[in-house]
């Protein structure tokens, strides 16, 4: 039962609360920590688990990855436990753009892919397990992070229907739609046979 009574102004809290949850830039923050190579310097430039790898530390990029899906998580599982499943979801889209457009990075963050699974996760654990199994299915065949990203994405939709979630496909397409849009460049490069394997470091 929801401990607080929603209204535009308490919305509007949860958005701003997310987006701010959102915006940490774990990927920067890990390797800065470790005393890595700033992911921005670094192959594609991305804040991602996937770029990290590419400074060799393993443990960094798994670092980046848990705490940049845990943070939209962690604000659909507060906002769904203080108000309800719309609030929840308002607080993960809020998330998600904070990671993508995070203030502290002048607004260039990620592509969103870790945040995105953390927020299925949370909103519905079946969807989201389904989008992670996509994703690792994927990326085991193809060895392409980005196309691993892009099949899930869109996956999300379906598999919000189908399992019985078919409020979540609203959010889900939108979100799907925003992945697919920051990974512009790398259909482009899949197009061209030019996208960097899994693992790669350059």
């Amino acid at each position: 039962m929801p401990v607080l009574e929603s209204g535009l102004g308490v919305m509007a809290l949860v958005a701003v609360l997310g987006y701010l949850a959102g915006s940490i830039p774990f990927g920067v923050v890990v390797t800065r920590l470790l005393g890595l190579s700033d992911p921005r310097k670094i192959g594609s430039g991305n804040i991602g688990a996937t770029n990290v790898l590419r400074t060799g530390n393993k443990a960094a990029a798994l670092a980046t990855l848990l705490l940049d899906g845990g943070k939209g998580a962690v604000a659909v599982l507060i906002a769904r436990a203080l108000l309800a499943d719309d609030a929840a979801q308002l607080a993960g889209a809020a998330a998600f753009l904070g990671h993508v457009f995070p203030v502290w990075l002048g607004f260039k963050g990620g592509k969103g892919v870790a945040t995105f699974i953390g927020i299925m996760l949370a909103l519905a654990w079946p969807v989201g397990l389904a989008v992670c199994a996509t994703w690792l299915l994927v990326a085991a065949l193809a060895r392409y992070s980005s196309l691993a990203a892009l099949v899930a994405a869109a996956a999300s939709v379906p598999f919000a229907w189908f399992l019985g979630r078919p409020e979540m496909m609203l959010l889900s397409a939108g979100l799907a739609a925003l992945v697919f849009w920051r990974h512009r460049s790398n259909i482009a490069r899949l197009a061209a046979g030019a996208e960097p394997r899994i693992g790669r470091k350059k």
